[in-house]
């Protein structure tokens, strides 16, 4: 009886300093209590005043006849504010209880550091604080300076800025130091090609320099002989050596299909004649060895067309020579041969050469041809050279006849001798 008593005086009082809670005169009255885990938090009903907690509760009076409420608000400074539905309002003579949990403000912030690779030390306004992923509490709302250090990267710093009640996320991305070192590559046989991480570097033998200290993809390819693959790890300042040993591929003989345009053309196989090119289809040049090859497709009155062929095993590579016109040219030449070999050549006069030979660049028309041979007589003959073709000239040259000593002179030597052998006599008496 005792507790109710003192209720109802409270309600009195309650009553009595809140007049906008009981004007709604004429009806029974209910109560709402309300629970709050803070004392001094003040309770709205609707957005109206209603009084503040003490001991942990707050009794809120309505009439049954009253206009209800719907919403409750609770709050109190340094704390988040509390809201939330108010039940239905309560019978005549009845409590129904509300419960309002107020959050404190938080007046700290966090920085949740990561990095890319993990590990890194991280530094706030350079005092370390541990490794990447890192977080670091109860920081006050300010900007601070965040580095992150790691061994072989450039160091990175970056401003954040601390929130209260909140977390700043910060992820480094580390750069690497670059460091060199060298690769020297050797085959056997040499001459390979050369391939660094699928880029083109050169032919074996061959040293590269500044390669970036990593791990690094090494292929050599050579016709012929299989491909071959390694990886290197290059470390800064040192060279490293890589000698690949190259496979031979199986040596079964490739085939090389021939087209010209004309057709007719004459096929040479390094430097080797093979046949004519067919008026229709193709001329197939047969067991041709794997590697690189020349082939060459020459036809009178154009120029010869010459390309390189790669051919594999058990395949057929392929050659369309499309044949261009010769030049037109007002010269021709003249092939000079003589029995015996070796006479000089004059071509109106002109001296051209020894025997066999074959002058180019001569005019067309006429023009006289001599051979001179030591023992020989002079051969000379009138030779008509026509533009763009070649005139020959054979000579069989003729010796000539020796020439014995005339016997007529000796009497008169004798002679002559006689007379310097008196004169050499009648000097001699003298003395």
């Amino acid at each position: 009886m005792l507790r109710n008593l003192i209720v109802g005086i409270v309600l009195i009082v309650l009553c009595a300093g809140i007049p906008a809670v009981c004007a709604d005169i004429g009806g029974d009255q209910g109560w709402y209590r309300v629970h709050c885990n803070i004392d001094g938090a003040d309770v709205y009903f609707d957005g109206q005043y209603m009084g503040t907690t003490f001991g942990g509760e707050l009794y809120v009076p309505v009439y049954t006849t009253g206009s209800s409420y719907s919403t409750i608000r609770v709050e109190k400074s340094g704390y988040q504010a509390y809201t939330g539905s108010l039940p239905s309002t309560p019978p005549a003579g009845e409590t129904k209880d509300v419960y309002a949990t107020l959050q404190p403000i938080e007046t700290y912030g966090s920085i949740y550091a990561t990095s890319n690779p993990t590990g890194a030390a991280i530094y706030l306004n350079g005092n370390y604080q541990g490794t990447a992923p890192l977080t670091i509490s109860s920081l006050s709302p300010g900007s601070y300076n965040l580095r992150a250090d790691r061994s072989g990267y450039q160091s990175e710093s970056t401003s954040v800025t601390v929130q209260s009640g909140k977390q700043s996320d910060v992820r480094f991305t580390l750069t690497p130091v670059q460091q060199y070192g060298a690769v020297s590559i050797t085959s056997s046989p040499s001459g390979a090609y050369v391939y660094m991480d699928g880029v083109y570097k050169g032919r074996t033998p061959l040293t590269l320099n500044n390669v970036a200290a990593n791990s690094h993809n090494i292929e050599l390819d050579l016709s012929g002989y299989y491909d071959w693959k390694t990886t290197v790890s290059v470390v800064s300042g040192v060279t490293r050596y890589v000698d690949a040993r190259l496979t031979p591929l199986p040596s079964s003989p490739g085939a090389i299909d021939v087209v010209s345009y004309p057709a007719g053309a004459d096929v040479y196989l390094d430097g080797k004649y093979q046949g004519k090119t067919p008026s229709a289809g193709v001329y197939t040049i047969s067991n041709v060895a794997v590697g690189s090859h020349t082939v060459r497709v020459s036809m009178s009155g154009y120029q010869d067309y010459t390309t390189s062929v790669d051919v594999s095993g058990a395949t057929t590579s392929h050659v369309t020579a499309t044949l261009q016109p010769a030049p037109v040219t007002s010269a021709g030449s003249i092939a000079v041969t003589s029995s015996p070999s070796g006479a000089e050549i004059y071509v109106d006069n002109a001296y051209k050469g020894i025997t066999p030979l074959t002058i180019d660049g001569i005019a067309a028309g006429s023009h006289t041809v001599m051979l001179a041979h030591s023992g020989y007589s002079d051969w000379t003959t009138t030779v008509q050279v026509g533009a763009g073709s070649t005139a020959s000239v054979s000579a069989s040259l003729a010796a000539t006849p020796t020439q014995t000593p005339s016997t007529g002179m000796a009497p008169f030597a004798v002679v002559g001798a006689l007379a310097v052998l008196g004169l050499l006599a009648g000097l001699r008496k003298r003395d």
